[in-house]
């Protein structure tokens, strides 16, 4: 089957107007406000000390509650909404302002962003109690919640590619806000250089895009994105795609994200549910115009989601530690986004992006919660029979759990299912299979951190005393939780619900590409296989952790041999990229150091010594004495009478 170029496809499909009244004309206050509490707390840190706190929470519930205004505002007049700012790079044909893009894929992200942010400033509130950075703390989100808003809000590469990088500084500084332990350091650098290397992808691809639109504005390059196409298309796609690979950990930049747990909790939650790894799938769904230019880039970025959501599945299977597990499941699950963006289902993979922040968010707030109670703890065949002693943290987490593993009427359920409903009926079947296989792995794992931790005899010693969590750490865990159970049959049960239908004009279509489905099912049988698979992993975990005596620790886990080694030490990338780009990289580079120290210091510092002995040699010539000069002048003129006689003969 052939796959013309689109023509006209996706480009933004609402009228694009100015606006300067209305909530969205004071739009530019939704980034500016914790902006503002980060630089308010950071100065006053010493005269705010507890206050800190309501200071960076007031500006995230003010943040948030303008979100909620201008996503009525969006609701109500559908066009593309432009707030002009003034212009911070002007340099030739190339212009750059501060100007906001605000339309319905906007005003999703906003609310996502503001909306989760917000809860978990709340509970930051007791879960970072007593810490000696605590005022700090509180600054840092504040930056962080400003960082990813601004890249929501630019209604340019370059303004997004402004908010891009703040968010890469603030994730080192939350990541490694504990900086005293080697590991927590260690882990933040690694997030911030393996993002390095994503944004030259980045870099690149926008002066690829500002080379072939004349312009880095989004109103200029999505409704031009049908004059490319072909390897141009498929260039710009996948330079994209490789920033965005990096910020939202798809093989092989994931290995970032993992590690990424090592700082508090609150940052954990906030990171791999609502800001950082969202972001590169933010920014495929907002170039999904020119994507669609490009069928072989779809099948490249489907299935890099594809082997991402089944390898972190794989190696979350093996893994005790309760938020490292919690950290592959966020890979595995970005997977699934771009699973979505790579079969055309971009709306689909919005979805996917809002339900994962609600029970993502709760579960990494439920694995705080269950750290305050014991003492730090994080090794889940340390724990067991939490069920009683923690009824909220048992009960929330029970409903992320459901969420996450797909099973209705659950939020992940609605949107997962119909990731994989439309990688089947797009004629992708082999994507659909890796991402169902991995859907089973994923309610097995979860399961069994859910049944490992909550359930069975306690494995803990007399030292720890389990408690349920302050109010200020399980309301938040309620809130997430009710959206985990509700959100997704309240915001789209069904394909054409209402978040789909919103976020339409926002999206580019496929129709035009004349996709087909992989086979004979029809989307009532799918989903059936969906929930199957779903059911099958919680069947599986319950009989190797629930049903089986567990009470003698690790020494019980069922899951032996070299497979699980190989599982658990993570199939080595770690090791291989250590040993390539770390131990031969440092080797290549000392080469380089030796070449550029003893080759070309040694040939510039040769001349400049060989100039020096030469003038040492020369300057005895020049002793001051007018016989001397006279004698050398006869000489020298003998000289060439001598020559001139011999030319003559």
């Amino acid at each position: 089957m052939t796959h013309p170029v689109l023509a006209a496809q996706g480009a933004v499909a609402n009228e694009v107007v100015e606006t300067t009244t209305g909530a969205i004309g004071v739009a530019w206050l939704i980034p500016v406000l914790p902006l503002l509490g980060f630089l308010l707390v950071l100065a006053l840190t010493k005269t705010l000390r507890e206050r800190a706190a309501t200071v960076a929470i007031a500006m995230s519930a003010l943040s948030f509650v303008l979100s909620l205004v201008v996503f009525v505002q969006v609701l109500g007049d559908p066009a593309t909404h432009i707030r002009p700012l003034p212009t911070w790079i002007e340099v030739g044909p190339l212009s750059v302002t501060f100007s906001l893009l605000v339309d319905q894929l906007t005003a999703v992200m906003l609310l996502v962003v503001t909306g989760v942010g917000l809860l978990v400033h709340i509970y930051s509130l007791g879960y970072m109690h007593g810490d000696l950075r605590f005022e700090r703390f509180f600054a840092y989100l504040n930056l962080f919640l400003a960082s990813m808003l601004i890249l929501v809000l630019g209604e340019n590469l370059l303004t997004l590619f402004l908010g891009w990088e703040l968010v890469g500084l603030s994730s080192y500084l939350l990541i490694g806000f504990w900086f005293e332990k080697a590991e927590y350091a260690v882990a933040a650098k690694k997030a911030f250089i393996t993002n390095r290397v994503g944004d030259v992808s980045f870099m690149i691809a926008m002066f690829l895009a500002f080379s072939l639109f004349g312009s880095l504005s989004f109103t200029e390059i999505l409704p031009a994105a049908d004059t490319v196409g072909g390897a141009t298309a498929l260039a710009l796609v996948l330079l994209l795609m490789g920033g965005a690979a990096a910020k939202s950990a798809q093989i092989p930049l994931y290995v970032w994200l993992p590690d990424a747990m090592a700082g508090p909790t609150p940052v954990s939650a906030l990171i791999h549910a609502a800001t950082m790894v969202t972001a590169g799938v933010y920014l495929m769904v907002r170039m999904s115009p020119v994507v669609v230019q490009s069928y072989d880039s779809m099948v490249v970025i489907a299935w890099i989601g594809a082997l991402t959501a089944l390898i972190a599945a794989l190696i979350a299977i093996r893994q005790d530690d309760i938020k490292k597990i919690l950290a592959y499941s966020t890979v595995s699950q970005l997977g699934f986004m771009f699973i979505g963006v790579g079969v055309g289902a971009f709306r689909e993979g919005i979805f996917h992006l809002v339900t994962h922040a609600f029970f993502k968010g709760l579960l990494f707030l439920a694995a705080g919660s269950v750290m305050h109670a014991m003492a730090n703890r994080t090794d889940a065949w340390q724990m067991g029979g939490l069920r009683k002693a923690m009824p909220i943290t048992f009960w929330t987490s029970a409903v992320a759990v459901l969420a996450i593993s797909g099973v209705p009427p659950f939020a992940g359920f609605f949107s997962k299912d119909q990731i994989l409903t439309e990688a089947y009926l797009h004629g992708f079947g082999a994507v659909w299979a890796v991402g169902l296989f991995a859907a089973i792995l994923t309610a097995f794992y979860m399961s069994r951190w859910f049944f490992l931790i909550f359930l069975g005899k306690p494995r803990y010693g007399p030292d720890v005393h389990p408690h349920e969590s302050p109010p200020s750490m399980t309301v938040p865990l309620i809130v997430l939780g009710v959206l985990s159970a509700i959100g997704g049959l309240a915001l789209n049960p069904v394909h054409h619900g209402p978040l789909y239908n919103f976020l339409e004009p926002a999206t580019a279509s496929v129709d035009a590409l004349g996709l087909e489905p992989a086979g004979g099912f029809t989307e009532p049988i799918l989903i059936p296989i969906a929930i199957v698979a779903a059911l099958l992993g919680i069947g599986l975990a319950y009989l190797a952790y629930v049903r089986r005596d567990v009470s003698q620790g690790r020494m019980a886990e069922p899951i032996r041999g070299t497979g699980a080694e190989l599982l658990e030490r993570k199939f080595y990338v770690d090791e291989l990229y250590e040993t390539v780009f770390v131990r031969a990289g440092g080797r290549i580079a000392d080469a380089f150091v030796w070449v550029d120290t003893r080759v070309i210091d040694g040939a510039v510092n040769g001349a400049g010594a060989a100039t020096m002995a030469a003038g040492r040699a020369t300057r005895r010539v020049q002793t001051g004495l007018v016989r001397g000069y006279v004698a050398a002048f006869v000489a020298g003129a003998l000289v060439l009478v001598v020559v001139l006689i011999l030319q003559v003969r």
